[in-house]
C-alpha cells in the first residue's frame, strides 16, 4: 500500500505521516527532503519558493518511486506539497488501486480560531526554523488552493475544521 498525504504547509501532512510511521511501520518518502537534497546538491537551479516548477520537477521522480514500490509490494508514505492535483492520470488501475491519497486543508474558520496553536505546533516533527512568513492571510489562500484544487480534479479533500485529532484519529484507522 501507497499512501500519499498532501495538502497546504502546516495542515498536519509531516505529523500525519509520522503517526502513520509510528502504527504501520512503513517507511516515509518526504518529498521536501528530495527536494533539498537536489537543490543543495545543485542537481537543480529552482530554489525553496520555486512551487509550481518545483511539483513539475520532483512529481515525475516521486510518481516513478511510487510505480517501483508497488511493483515490488513494498509499502510507503509520500507525504509533502508537491503532488499535483490530477496525479491520477499517471496511474494505471492496477497501479491505484495500491494507492491511498489523503488531501488535509485547513478551514478558514479554523485558521482563524487556531492560528498560534497552528504556528505553535508547525515544528511538532521537523524544525521549520524561520516561519515569520506565514499570516493568517497567506495561509487562508494556501489552504483555499488545495480545497479548489481537489474539488476541480474530482479529489476527495479532508477538511480540518475544528476536531483535528479526531480527523487524524480517524484517518490512521482507515
Amino acid at each position: 500500500m501507497i499512501i500519499i498525504i498532501t495538502g497546504a504547509s502546516h495542515a498536519g501532512k509531516t505529523v500525519l505521516a509520522q503517526k502513520m510511521l509510528e502504527k504501520y511501520h512503513y517507511p516515509y518518502l518526504s518529498i521536501d527532503h528530495l527536494k533539498m537534497g537536489l537543490i543543495r546538491s545543485g542537481n537543480t537551479t529552482l530554489t525553496p519558493m520555486d512551487d509550481d516548477k518545483l511539483t513539475d520537477y520532483l512529481w515525475p521522480i516521486v510518481r516513478e518511486m511510487i510505480k517501483t514500490a508497488i511493483e515490488n509490494c513494498q509499502n510507503m508514505i509520500v507525504e509533502g506539497c508537491y503532488v499535483p492535483f490530477d496525479w491520477r492520470k499517471d496511474f494505471d488501475e492496477e497501479y491505484l488501486s495500491e494507492i491511498r491519497y489523503i488531501c488535509l486543508a485547513l478551514t478558514d474558520e479554523y485558521i482563524d480560531a487556531n492560528f498560534g496553536a497552528i504556528l505553535e505546533h508547525g515544528s511538532d516533527v521537523e524544525n521549520r526554523g524561520d516561519d515569520s512568513d506565514c499570516t493568517i492571510e497567506w495561509l487562508k489562500e494556501a489552504n483555499r488552493e488545495y480545497r479548489e484544487g481537489c474539488l476541480k480534479a474530482g479529489e476527495p479533500v479532508t477538511l480540518i475544521d475544528g476536531r483535528y485529532e479526531e480527523i487524524t484519529r480517524e484517518l490512521l484507522e482507515d
